[in-house]
């Protein structure tokens, strides 16, 4: 009877207050350069609604109105705590952390579900399960240096649309597939990354052997998938119009040329090599798989983002860890 209890209580404290610890750790105990704007400013800044930033829908939403209930809040019911808040960031800020740190705790429960579901014999057991766990929550947290209101909330969105593409690859279940198209749709106005999804199917059930026996099962899958997303991605652009552009700058000369920027490619290319050594030579091949359905994704960081935010490498990084802790016997049907 205590065996039970004992575990709860584990779990408990290694899955959701741990990695919270951390998570707060992260955004008050130390500051980078990154922060310095986000801690000052009272409300979200207009950036947030122009350009690319402008289609992150449930980002944006929840950073306006988090923000006027906890001014609410804290101007009626709080008001002896409104100094000791403010010396340590913006009302802003701290709802930022709240979001961030909900969907954090939310990200962390669905890694354990997934290193749970079809396990490698090492992974069976607790103590290195939690170890692995322990590893994808401070390539989280660490990454955290560049706090933004999008990057937790899609990152939940990917580790449950991972964690349906298993389930549905133990018991291919229509609901969830269905399920999988859903969390996509969703995620699409979190952010883009949400096509990473399609990328990770793709990865798991497209095999070459079976497109030359004719067999478009998974094609047709796959096309679902891909509709779930161009749906409400076009739907995003035609009804928010906007003279700016889709991105903020062309960074490729400077991803290759700054060495914070090579030491952030570095850094992904590293952490990516490490998840690929921790795999089975079914999740290594899985993973290059993975890389190459990602290459719209990667081709797209290089030009228009900056490698130096390594935030951009996460759900690939994360993706090689979750590989190395599955089973992968038989991918295909």
């Amino acid at each position: 009877m205590l065996k039970p209890i004992d575990e709860k209580i584990n779990g408990f404290l290694f899955i959701i207050i741990f990695p919270l610890l951390l998570f707060f750790i992260s955004y008050y105990g130390f500051e980078s350069a990154y922060v310095v704007w986000i801690k000052s400013a009272e409300k979200a800044p207009d950036f947030m609604f122009e350009s690319v930033y402008a289609y992150r829908v449930i980002p944006n939403f929840l950073s306006v109105h988090v923000t006027e209930v906890m001014t609410y809040i804290i101007d009626r019911y709080l008001p002896f705590t409104k100094n000791f808040l403010l010396k340590n960031g913006s009302v802003f800020y701290h709802s930022t952390f709240l979001i961030n740190a909900f969907f954090f705790v939310l990200s962390s429960v669905i890694l354990d579900k997934i290193f749970k579901l079809k396990p490698v014999e090492i992974i069976q057991n607790s103590n290195v399960r939690r170890m692995l766990h322990l590893l994808a929550v401070f390539f989280i947290v660490i990454l955290q240096y560049v706090p933004t209101n999008c990057d937790l909330i899609a990152i939940f969105f990917y580790l449950s649309g991972v964690y349906f593409t298993l389930t549905y690859l133990e018991g291919r279940k229509p609901m969830d597939l269905m399920l999988l198209s859903i969390i996509i749709i969703i995620s699409t106005f979190a952010r883009e990354t949400a096509c990473l999804n399609i990328a990770f199917f793709a990865a798991v059930f497209f095999d070459p052997e079976t497109w030359k026996k004719r067999d478009f099962a998974v094609i047709k899958e796959m096309l679902l998938l891909v509709i779930a997303f161009v749906l409400p991605y076009v739907g995003l652009r035609l009804s928010i119009r906007q003279d700016a552009s889709f991105f903020e700058g062309v960074y490729l000369i400077k991803n290759f040329t700054s060495p914070y920027n090579i030491a952030g490619l570095m850094f992904g290319i590293i952490a990516l090599y490490f998840g690929y050594k921790l795999c089975s030579e079914e999740g290594k091949g899985i993973l290059k798989k993975y890389l190459f359905f990602s290459l719209p994704y990667l081709i797209m960081i290089t030009l228009v983002g900056l490698f130096w935010e390594a935030r951009l490498f996460l759900p690939l990084i994360l993706t090689g860890i979750v590989l190395a802790s599955q089973k992968f016997k038989i991918v295909h049907p």
